[in-house]
This record gives structure tokens, sequence and C-alpha cells, in this order.
């Protein structure tokens, strides 16, 4: 079994990916809050 060294992965696409989702996130609560008080002030 070969020898792990601690931080010595290449992590750069796990990286992105979460950068990613995150941005993804934030978008979207952005977009609900807008929604909502969007929805707030039309009374629908």
């Amino acid at each position: 079994m070969a020898e792990h060294k601690h931080g010595s992965m290449d992590i750069s696409v796990q990286e992105a990916t979460f950068n990613g989702f995150v941005k993804f996130t934030k978008n979207a609560v952005i977009v609900i809050i807008g929604v909502l008080i969007l929805l707030a002030l039309t009374g629908a």
C-alpha cells in the first residue's frame, strides 16, 4: 500500500466544483428572495 502524504493531492477540480456550488446557491437565494418580495408587493 502506498504512503499517503497529507496535502499532496491536487484538489483544484473539487475546489472549482465547490465554488460553483456556492455561487449557484447564493444566486438562487437572491432570486428566491426577490420573487418573495415581488409577491408580497403585488399581493398575489
